[in-house]
């Protein structure tokens, strides 16, 4: 096959399969190992060894976990199978664009929240939001 026609495949499944896990996360809070196996394979489709470094970019998120808990490993993991399909630096992309969205999304519930007088204190679930930056990071970032 082409390199074309195994980057739009790759670019599909990569797609659906983020798709999946975030819905996931948002209904039940966890992201199945699976999904994460199966984007990490994904990878292969149009492997580049340079690209192996991209498990790397899950590292922050691990570091989070361990100091401060309140991230699952399905976030941790989601990020390192994802940084198989896009390299480390598209990987650090995503994740800032994922948590960049993350902040917007809070600061405008807070502000919300403060208006009606009510508390501030709400757990996200973060595979929509990597989601996002995952797929910008892979359809706009070159």
């Amino acid at each position: 096959m082409g390199a074309d026609v195994l980057l739009l495949l790759q670019g599909g499944f990569f797609t659906v399969l983020l798709a999946a896990a975030c819905l996931w996360d948002i209904r039940k809070r966890i992201i199945p190992d699976t999904l994460c196996l199966c984007i990490a394979l994904v990878g292969f489709l149009a492997f580049e060894p340079e690209k192996l470094f991209g498990v790397f970019a899950a590292t922050p998120f691990l570091i989070a976990a361990l100091i401060w808990g309140g991230m699952g490993g399905g976030d941790i993991k989601l990020m390192a199978a994802a940084g198989l399909v896009l390299g480390f630096h598209k990987s650090m992309a995503a994740m800032i664009i994922g948590l960049t969205a993350l902040l917007i999304c809070h600061a405008v519930y807070a502000i919300i929240q403060k208006l009606r007088g009510r508390a501030v204190q709400k757990a996200y679930p973060l595979a929509p939001f990597l989601t996002l930056g995952c797929l910008a990071a892979y359809f706009i970032i070159i």
